[in-house]
């Protein structure tokens, strides 16, 4: 992970060349924005349904490796053309199309995400922003180069109650941070270390295009419904980034901003309840140390991230004592008191102290007004992708439970471990590969 500082003085020269924003230059001002949703069903209904309530958005084209999950949108739309491969979609489509929202599992993120950026397509691409380190850095790099509007799928980060708990860090309501530790309850779908993929092959559904689906992953069978897809896919190490990967960029988010982190962890460490090969633990705890902020107290800020129902052993020195934390969250500790910040729910003051909250804002609609607008809205990929990069950068500690790992951010490498650097990429299907930003 780039500090911002590095990462722009690296990609300001090739940002300063690039084209206009594809709907300023391409369309007249007063039409709409033409969309494209690729994963049309869960959490992709629930995006594509979020942007289409927009008054200047429009919908051309909508596209999912599995048809029988594009009911809702056909509907939504139903002049709009349905596909399984996207790049068959933008091919066809590429001068309607003026921007695209990604909602497919974390695997494919990069490999579309970089393909339509590089055709100047502005992006709303679900967190985690990639499956792997190296993919979270080219992402933010093809972002500047391409110059199109951004925004990471953590839509708590436009919440009145997030942006409310932000302010008052910001403001210096708990004096500088000592110490944060956030948590979130899930164990990702039930799976535990035991479980192993299934050997025998079932038989695919003949609405889903499995290869497809599969993509830069290694080839494997099926294994039958729910194994994968639709919803098993987050706790296999392959596709997904278990509890971590799915919650850290929601629940890291407010400390991020809130204490304006904008360089990578020096060091990280992890310990979980076990694993194979296959899934991810059912309980991580991971601690990481940052440089210090202005907002913080001395050069270093440790955070401690928990899953699984794991919650901090300490409650800080200002909260009551059979004070009960939030099922998920975040416990940000003070010089002058505590804030509890609930995932999702209104901040807890301690010291009590009344304070204004806050309204929530369209995190859909501000990505759409920023594609109109040629202004990037926060938490685009200049930012999601670093903290991408940090909760990643977890999720390889864990590999090496109880060994704690030293990260040299601008030469992308764990300094004491070699090994470990295996996991900052993958190696790719063939036909399926990544080409890096030149």
């Amino acid at each position: 992970m780039l500090n911002r500082r590095t990462f722009l003085h690296a990609s300001g020269a090739t940002a300063a060349a690039a084209a206009a924003p594809a709907f300023v230059r391409g369309r007249n001002l007063n039409s709409k924005l033409q969309l494209a949703g690729i994963g049309c069903e869960a959490k992709g209904w629930s995006d594509i349904n979020a942007m289409a309530s927009h008054g200047q958005a429009q919908f051309v084209g909508f596209c999912d490796v599995d048809l029988a999950r594009t009911a809702k949108v056909r509907k939504l739309n139903p002049d709009a053309p349905v596909f399984q491969d996207f790049r068959e979609m933008m091919a066809r489509l590429a001068d309607q199309i003026d921007a695209v929202t990604v909602s497919t599992p974390d695997h494919m993120h990069a490999f579309i995400g970089l393909d339509v950026m590089r055709q100047g397509k502005h992006v709303y691409c679900q967190k985690p922003l990639t499956h792997n380190v190296w993919e979270a850095r080219q992402m933010a790099l093809q972002a500047k180069k391409s110059n199109v509007i951004t925004r990471l799928g953590n839509q708590i980060h436009s919440h009145g109650y997030y942006r409310t708990g932000v302010q008052i860090i910001k403001d210096g309501t708990i004096g500088k941070v000592t110490a944060v530790h956030s948590w979130c309850a899930s164990t990702g779908h039930g799976k535990s270390h035991h479980i192993s993929r299934p050997e025998n092959s079932v038989g695919t559904p003949k609405t889903l295009d499995w290869n497809l689906w599969v993509g830069v992953a290694p080839m494997r069978p099926y294994g039958g419904d729910r194994i994968y897809h639709p919803w098993g896919w987050r706790d296999w190490q392959d596709f997904g980034n278990g509890s971590l990967g799915d919650f850290g960029c929601h629940i890291l988010d407010p400390v991020f901003t809130a204490l304006k982190i904008d360089q990578a962890p020096s060091a990280f460490e992890a310990t979980h309840s076990g694993m194979n090969r296959e899934v991810w633990p059912a309980q991580t705890t991971v601690s990481y140390t940052f440089p210090g902020t202005e907002l913080t107290v001395g050069d270093s800020l440790p955070i401690t991230w928990y899953d699984g129902g794991r919650l901090p052993r300490t409650q800080g020195p200002h909260l009551p004592p059979n004070e009960r934390l939030p099922s998920s969250g975040s416990l940000f500790i003070g010089e002058k008191g505590s804030l509890v910040l609930p995932h999702v729910g209104a901040p807890r003051l301690y010291p009590g102290t009344k304070v204004d909250a806050l309204e929530s804002l369209n995190h859909y609609h501000g990505w759409i007004d920023g594609c109109i607008s040629g202004k990037q809205p926060s938490d685009g990929f200049d930012y999601g992708g670093p903290l991408t990069e940090a909760v990643l950068l977890g999720n390889i500690a864990v590999r090496y439970r109880g060994t704690k790992m030293h990260w040299d951010a601008e030469a992308m490498k764990i300094t004491n471990h070699e090994k470990a650097n295996q996991w900052l990429r993958r190696e790719y299907r063939d036909g399926w590969d990544i080409a890096g930003v030149e």
